[in-house]
C-alpha cells in the first residue's frame, strides 16, 4: 500500500485512536465489555421467561433487582471512591467480580438448580458492582482525554455502545437459541475479563483524593441540586428513565410471549432496530457544533422515547439515546470539578438510575392490571414529557461546553 492510500485510511480513524495512549486501550476494553453487556440484556430476561417461566410481575421484579443498587449504594459509592482514590483498581475488581457472578447462572442451570431467586441475586450483585464501576469511570475518563476532546471521546465510547446495540442482541439471541439462554451469559463474563485486562494495561494520573471529609456523602447531591444545568438534566433523564424502564420490563415478554418471536429472530430484529444508535453516535458531534451542545441535549431527550410510540423496535430511539448520552456526558465532564466527579456521579445515579426499579415495578403492576400492550403505549407517552424540564433551564442557551462550576 502506498503512502497516499495509507494516509487516507489513517484519516478515517478518529484522532483519539490514532495516537497510542490510555484512552485507546480503555476504549478497546470497553468496546468488548459493552458488546457483552448487550448479550446479557437479552439473555437474562430470556432465562427468566423461557427457563423459569416468569410472568409480568416477576419480570418487573427482575429489572428492579438489577437497578435497585443504584438507589441504595450510588451516593455512598461515589463518596467512598473520591475518598479512597484508586479508581482504576476499583473498576478492575468490579469487572472480575461481575464475570464470576454471571458464571454462576449457567453453572446452576447445567446442574438443574437455577431458580428465580438466584437470578434476582445475580442481577442485584452485578448491579452493585456496576455502580462502583460507573461512579469510578467518570473520573477515569477525564484523566485519559483532554478537555477540548470530550465530545469526541464521548462519541467514541457511545459509538462502541451503539455498535454493541446492533450486534450484541443478535449474538445474544443466537447464543440463547444455540446454547440456551443461561449459556449465553458466558459471553458477557468473558467480556468483563477483557475489560479488566485493558484496565490492567494502563495507569493514567487520576484526580486527587478528597481531603476534607465533612459532609462528603451529601456534597455531590448538593452540587447537583444547586447547579441549574445539572438539576434540569437530572429531571429530564430521570423522567425518561422512570417510564422507559417500565417499558423495558415488559418489552421482551410482549415480543416473545404474545408475538411468538423466537430468541434468534428477536436478537436479529433488535439489532437491526438499533442501527439508529450507530448513526446517532456519528451525528452527535456535528449536531453539537451546528445547533449547540445544549439544544443537542434537548433533541436527544425528545428523540429517545418518542419513536417508541410507533413501534418497540424504532431505530429513532437508538439515535436519540446516543445524542442524549454523548451531549450530556460531554457537558458533565466539562462542568463538574475534578475532586467532585465520583460523588456527583453517585448523586446523579442515585436519582437517575434509582427511579429505574420503581419504573420496572410500575411496568409490571400496570401490565398485570391493564394488559401489557396498553402499558407499553402509556409509559412511552409519559417518557416523551421528560424534555420539559430543560425548557426553563440554561441548557437551551448553551452553545459550547460550559466552564467548570464552583465546587462549593
Amino acid at each position: 500500500m502506498t503512502d497516499e492510500p495509507r494516509g487516507r485510511l489513517q484519516r478515517l480513524v478518529p484522532g483519539l485512536l490514532r495516537q497510542p495512549g490510555p484512552f485507546r486501550v480503555f476504549w478497546a476494553g470497553q468496546t468488548v465489555s459493552l458488546f457483552g453487556d448487550q448479550v446479557s440484556v437479552i439473555a437474562v430476561p430470556l432465562t427468566a421467561v423461557l427457563v423459569l417461566h416468569a410472568g409480568p410481575a416477576e419480570m418487573g421484579g427482575l429489572v428492579a433487582a438489577a437497578w435497585l443498587p443504584s438507589l441504595l449504594f450510588a451516593l455512598h459509592a461515589g463518596a467512598w471512591v473520591d475518598r479512597t482514590g484508586h479508581r482504576r483498581r476499583i473498576m478492575l475488581a468490579a469487572d472480575v467480580g461481575r464475570a464470576l457472578c454471571l458464571l454462576t447462572v449457567p453453572a446452576a442451570a447445567a446442574l438443574h438448580g437455577l431458580t428465580l431467586v438466584q437470578l434476582y441475586a445475580v442481577v442485584f450483585v452485578n448491579g452493585s458492582l456496576s455502580v462502583l464501576f460507573n461512579v469510578s469511570s467518570q473520573a477515569f475518563f477525564v484523566s485519559t482525554v483532554p478537555r477540548e476532546r470530550y465530545v469526541e471521546g464521548q462519541s467514541l465510547v457511545h459509538g462502541s455502545r451503539a455498535f454493541s446495540l446492533i450486534g450484541g442482541p443478535s449474538v445474544g439471541g443466537l447464543l440463547a437459541q444455540a446454547l440456551s439462554a443461561p449459556g449465553a451469559l458466558v459471553a458477557d463474563a468473558i467480556s468483563f475479563l477483557a475489560s479488566a485486562l485493558s484496565l490492567s494495561a494502563v495507569n493514567p494520573p487520576e484526580p486527587e483524593t478528597e481531603r476534607d471529609r465533612r459532609g462528603l456523602v451529601l456534597s455531590g447531591l448538593r452540587f447537583v441540586f444547586r447547579t441549574p444545568v445539572m438539576r434540569a438534566a437530572l429531571g429530564a433523564t430521570a423522567t425518561i428513565n422512570l417510564f422507559q424502564l417500565a417499558y423495558s420490563a415488559l418489552a421482551v415478554l410482549y415480543i416473545v410471549d404474545q408475538l411468538r418471536v423466537t430468541p434468534g429472530v428477536l436478537g436479529v430484529v433488535l439489532g437491526c432496530g438499533s442501527v439508529g444508535a450507530l448513526l446517532g453516535s456519528v451525528v452527535a458531534g456535528r449536531l453539537a457544533r451546528r445547533a449547540g451542545i445544549g439544544p443537542t441535549f434537548v433533541i436527544g431527550c425528545v428523540l429517545f422515547p418518542a419513536p417508541l410510540l410507533l413501534t418497540p423496535l424504532a431505530g429513532g430511539a437508538g439515535m436519540g439515546v446516543m445524542i442524549l448520552d454523548i451531549s450530556a456526558g460531554a457537558i458533565f465532564a466539562a462542568l463538574i470539578p475534578d475532586r467532585l466527579r465520583s460523588r456527583v456521579s453517585g448523586a446523579y445515579t442515585v436519582v437517575n438510575y434509582g427511579v429505574r426499579p420503581i419504573g420496572s415495578l410500575l411496568g409490571g403492576a400496570l401490565g398485570t392490571a391493564i394488559g401489557v400492550r396498553p402499558t407499553l403505549f402509556l409509559v412511552v407517552a409519559c417518557a416523551t414529557l421528560g424534555f420539559l424540564w430543560l425548557l426553563p433551564s440554561p441548557v437551551l442557551r448553551m452553545a459550547a461546553l460550559p466552564a467548570t462550576a464552583e465546587a462549593g
